[in-house]
């Protein structure tokens, strides 16, 4: 790894720090100084932009920014109340179940952000520490990816495996029982994490701006919310919407064909979201003025700001080291073939995609020798996004908790997401390579 490539990493972690201890929108901001250093100061050349991300975040947020403008998120935040009073610390282990299950379906990860407003306010009206269940719904969003039928990366493996018998039963026979459970008992360690939101000192903290009070609506008893006429609408058009999105991964020939290819899913986010945003405005008439006035608007338009900084500056390093890296890694794997689990989490952080990082490395994997159980038994280890808090679901999570309880750290490495992604990778590779034991 050479100096220089040290040397802007550096950078970018710096900005990443400043960014995430300046707040709202300075993550995106400080995103563009590094970028200016990197550009004007290094010479590199600018990556693309994470347009797709972005406009997907947006669509998402209008749709559920008119639906909490009519009285929707009230409406769903009093039904969860109800479900949640016995016991409200279920909604850690609900909350990522949703999202392993919209992902799987789906094939893309970015299917979460539709319930990340959703589950961060129930959470805060009932009292249970959102760093919690946002952190375990992110994770799962990640690490079920190698679990949908429909994923890049899992049509990958099958095609570099299928000359030695594997199919895509075999893959799947070991990386959704061993993605489920994992999460689910990870779940468990994370249901402790950090302090309860009554005792939390930054929390208590806010509670005393009336200003926060005021915009957050905590000094509000959701079961005495009374629910606007529209509400029930609004969720149900939001709702179908979800689905929608959801059937239209798991179905490819449900989308429009142009040439000779179903459109892409970033597209059809975009579109069915701002539809349902249009018909909740149409139907349940809410009051502009309160859709952009909302604390999804607000929180979703900093995610937006944040991943326009952060993900372009990130981007723009790995593709200027794009083949420095892979070399790195690939000398790894060369070294000791039983690294490969962990090339494949070191690669899948600096390349941020699981389908560039089978791409590069399972060719090697195979060329070596690695059995095919062996290597849908570490298939999970693709997900390392988490590691460096600059992937989309993460900082837009970050911004829909209000409370401040899931945050990056002081030390960059020390944010919300880092345990839960540890706690769920050791358990799904634990019983990944168990299954394929067993299955294969």
């Amino acid at each position: 790894m050479s100096a220089m490539f040290i040397l802007q990493f550096a950078i970018v972690l710096l900005c990443i720090l400043i960014g995430a201890r300046v707040g709202g929108i300075g993550l995106g901001v400080f995103g563009g100084l590094g970028l200016a250093i990197l550009s004007f100061g290094f010479g590199l050349k600018p990556a693309g932009l994470p347009i797709d991300v972005m406009f997907m975040i947006m669509a998402v947020v209008s749709a559920a920014a008119a639906m909490q403008a009519a009285g929707g998120l009230d409406y769903m935040i009093k039904i969860a109340t109800n479900i949640l009073r016995r016991n409200p610390k279920y909604i850690t282990f609900i909350a990522p179940l949703v999202t392993w299950t919209f992902t799987v379906l789906a094939g893309t990860g970015h299917v979460a952000y539709s319930v990340l407003p959703v589950i961060a306010e129930v959470s805060r009206h009932n009292g249970v520490r959102p760093e919690r269940p946002l952190s375990m719904a992110v994770i799962a969003s990640q690490f079920a990816i190698v679990a949908s039928p429909i994923a890049a990366a899992v049509v990958a493996v099958v095609a570099f495996l299928e000359p030695q018998g594997v199919t895509l039963g075999d893959v799947l026979l070991v990386t959704i029982p061993s993605t489920l459970l994992g999460i689910m008992l990870a779940c468990v360690f994370v249901n402790k994490m950090g302090k309860e939101l009554k005792d939390d000192p930054h929390y208590q903290k806010l509670l005393q701006d009336p200003e926060y009070v005021k915009v957050n609506h905590t000094d509000t008893n959701p079961s005495e919310v009374v629910i606007k006429p529209t509400a029930k609408m609004s969720v149900g058009l939001f709702l179908f919407g979800a689905l929608l999105v959801v059937l239209l991964g798991a179905v490819p020939s449900l989308r429009p064909v142009f040439d000779g290819k179903p459109m892409g899913m970033a597209h059809a986010i975009e579109i069915v979201m701002l539809t349902v945003g249009a018909l909740i405005i149409f139907f349940c008439k809410p009051d502009g003025d309160e859709i952009t006035k909302g604390s999804i608007f607000h929180a979703g338009m900093r995610a937006v700001i944040a991943i326009f900084g952060i993900a372009w500056l990130g981007d723009t390093l790995m593709q200027a080291h794009m083949t420095e890296v892979k070399e790195m890694v690939s000398g790894l794997v060369e070294a000791a073939p039983w690294a490969f689990a962990l090339a494949l989490f070191v690669l899948s952080i600096l390349v941020n995609s699981q389908g560039a990082t089978v791409a590069t490395l399972f060719p090697l994997a195979v060329a070596i020798g690695i059995p095919a159980p062996i290597l849908i038994g570490v298939f999970v280890a693709v997900n390392g996004y988490f590691f460096i808090p600059n992937y989309g679901p993460i900082i837009a999570s970050i911004d829909f908790d209000t409370t401040g309880t899931t945050r990056i750290g002081k030390y960059i490495f020390n944010h919300s997401f880092m345990l839960p992604g540890l706690i769920s990778m050791a358990f799904c590779l634990g019983l990944g390579l168990l299954f394929a034991q067993i299955f294969l």
